[in-house]
């Protein structure tokens, strides 16, 4: 017998963290352009990276956070499904693929000389200035 079994979705506390952890990264950022010129480059980069990683931290504590792990690694396992096509057929997919770009491109091209030539005929063939 299946069972289904419900999850909770995130609650007040989990979007709390998932706001700390955007207004975190942000004054990273904030603070990396701020302290132009009043520190060194080195103490602007371990502020910028330190508050991407305590925001970071902070956003996998939440549900989010856990939601987007889980999210991976089933995306992870359904890569491994797909049959990926062999080299023959890659390459002719592409020649396909290349043929018919090159058919759309002529047909465009026609298309834009038909519409400018019709364009120019209707308003005079005028030069512009």
């Amino acid at each position: 017998m299946n069972e289904v079994v419900k999850t909770e979705g995130p609650g007040s506390a989990d979007v709390a963290k998932l706001v700390a952890a955007i207004v975190i990264a942000v004054i990273g950022i904030v603070a990396f352009y701020v302290l132009k010129g009043l520190q060194s480059e080195l103490v602007r980069w371990l502020v910028f990276v330190g508050a991407l990683i305590v925001g970071a931290v902070v956003f996998w504590l939440s549900q989010y956070g856990r939601n987007t792990w889980k999210f991976m690694l089933d995306s992870r396992i359904e890569l491994y499904k797909v049959v990926w096509p062999d080299r023959d057929k890659t390459r002719q997919l592409t020649i396909v693929v290349f043929f018919f770009v090159a058919i759309l491109a002529v047909f465009f091209w026609g298309l834009d000389a038909l519409l400018a030539w019709a364009t120019r005929s209707i308003l005079g063939g005028g030069t512009g200035s």
